[in-house]
């Protein structure tokens, strides 16, 4: 898997569960909020993540 892919696929996963987030009415505003930054974190940092992978490769 190329880095490029990686970063697509990781990226389509975080907005699948900020979707799906946003579609249930029980998650209060402020959580939401809270773990939408959390995910913008996530995808920001998706090319040391995959570096990270790729060392931990036997």
């Amino acid at each position: 898997m190329t880095e490029k892919e990686f970063d697509q696929g990781f990226v389509e996963a975080l907005d699948a569960v900020l979707e799906a987030m946003a579609e249930n009415a029980e998650i209060a505003p402020e959580k939401f909020y809270s773990v939408a930054c959390i995910l913008e974190n996530l995808r920001f940092f998706s090319p040391v993540l995959y570096g990270a992978l790729l060392k931990g490769k036997p």
